[in-house]
């Protein structure tokens, strides 16, 4: 049995990772976000801590870390870069060391062709905060895991396909079921891609934008 720090616990594939976990092992569970009456479905489990707080605010994301074997971040924004700083400061002062950390297609400037130059102004608010926490988790000396998942959707399937950094992304769209996956995955498998920047996406879906924009 482990203990999972889940940041950003609101997330859509948060949740489906929840899900899994409660209903696949007998882990136990530490969900933090702001407004945590958005998760009191939860409140009444008995391996369930639900915690109201900002990964910004470091005494309270300490006292949320202190008895997580695994943290896994789903945080997000453009100041994305704050709070990641914020959770390995965290992480250093509790001595924790494995992350699971939620990213975004060309955090490692790995999206070529017409879809990269696309991707590079969609989400141009956010890449700088993407790029900035993978230099710093980087250099942070923890044991990470970055998933760096294509545009996601809500698709009810899991079908993915990996890349490793330093390798070109494949395809333009994936499933959460699918990340969230991958996420499970990592978390019973520890050992599993140490190190390591881990591009998700749906086989056979390259192309210059994702299917569903104009």
């Amino acid at each position: 049995m482990k203990t999972i720090l889940i940041l950003g616990a609101n997330g859509g594939t948060a949740q489906i990772l929840i899900q899994r976990l409660l209903n696949e092992t007998d882990d136990e569970l530490i969900l933090f976000l702001r407004h945590a009456s958005r998760l009191a479905q939860y409140q009444d489990n008995g391996r369930v801590t639900v915690i109201d707080g900002d990964v910004l605010d470091q005494d309270r994301l300490r006292q949320a870390m202190q008895k997580a074997d695994i943290v896994y971040s789903n945080v997000g924004g453009a100041d994305l870069a704050a709070q990641t700083q914020s959770i390995l400061k965290a992480m250093a002062a509790e001595n924790k060391q494995r992350l699971i950390f939620i990213s975004a297609l060309g955090a490692n400037y790995e999206v070529k062709g017409n879809f990269g130059s696309w991707n590079e102004q969609a989400i141009a608010a956010y890449l700088p905060g993407f790029r900035e926490s993978d230099k710093l988790i980087q250099d942070s000396g923890v044991n990470y895991t970055e998933i760096r998942p294509a545009w996601l959707t809500d698709e009810d399937e899991i079908d993915y396909e990996t890349t490793q950094r330093g390798e070109n992304f494949k395809g333009t769209e994936v499933s959460r079921k699918s990340v969230a996956d991958l996420a499970f995955k990592l978390i019973n498998n520890p050992d599993m891609d140490q190190r390591a920047s881990v591009g998700v996406n749906k086989p056979s879906t390259d192309g210059d934008k994702p299917r569903w924009i104009e």
